[in-house]
């Protein structure tokens, strides 16, 4: 038996990471990647800029409790993004 979504990709469903390489990095479910861009569901973005928790708190946060969506959906390009990640498969001990 597969899933009823099997057109959306493998990382449909999935709480994924992106790192866009720069000051954001996003955390939620993946929906769909096509068309140039990855479509997140309840994510949270984390800006270094922003945010006084530094980067490597927050994915040790994230990778233990996942994310406090404080956005419903959220469209991202992918030519933004560094990596596209499953979150369980993140080392928050070896991020930078």
């Amino acid at each position: 038996m597969g899933t009823f979504h099997h057109d959306r990709g493998e990382l449909h469903g999935i709480t994924v990471l992106v790192d866009t390489g720069g000051p954001e990095t996003w955390v939620g479910r993946c929906d769909t990647i096509e068309g140039g861009h990855i479509v997140l569901l309840g994510a949270e973005r984390h800006s270094t800029e922003e945010d006084a928790l530094d980067r490597r708190a927050f994915l040790r946060r994230v990778s233990m409790a996942g994310p406090f969506p404080n956005f419903d959906r959220v469209v991202l390009p992918l030519g933004e993004a560094a990596r596209v990640q499953p979150l369980a498969s993140l080392d928050p001990s070896a991020a930078d």
